[in-house]
């Protein structure tokens, strides 16, 4: 399994996880749910009219935590980078077709963003850290 995939797999088994964004010089931290390979790339969702799009829209640099149900815990950082394509948009929401009641391909607010210069590192109190690039 590659480093990509290892960190959509922990993602997703962890259910929720918690997207840290700047806003000026605050951090905000939110809930997300979505994590999704297209195209060799993680990519996440959102709306273009939330803050947490202007936010990455405004600075792409974001972190990600989650804790997995074995103890560990995983942080992913990198740069958020807005994919504008509709495939992009098509590919995640065929993903989470639950979300498809909010959003659609090309509605003007369906946001898909894409992690550039990924790392993540999974820690436990047991055992060495595992860093992973993708």
């Amino acid at each position: 399994m590659s480093d990509l995939e290892r960190v959509c797999e922990y993602l997703k088994n962890a259910g929720t996880y918690y997207l840290a964004t700047v806003d000026g010089d605050q951090p905000r931290v939110r809930p997300f749910g979505t994590a999704h390979i297209f195209e060799g790339k993680l990519y996440i969702q959102t709306g273009l009219k939330k803050d947490c799009a202007k936010q990455l829209l405004a600075n792409p640099k974001a972190e990600i935590s989650a804790m997995g149900k074995d103890g560990t815990w995983i942080r992913v950082c990198g740069r958020l980078v807005l994919d504008e394509r509709i495939e992009a948009q098509e590919s995640m929401l065929e993903d989470y077709p639950s979300l498809k009641r909010m959003y659609q391909p090309g509605d003007g607010n369906t946001a898909v963003f894409c992690f550039e210069e990924g790392k993540a590192v999974i820690s436990s109190f047991t055992a060495a850290p595992v860093e992973l690039e993708f």
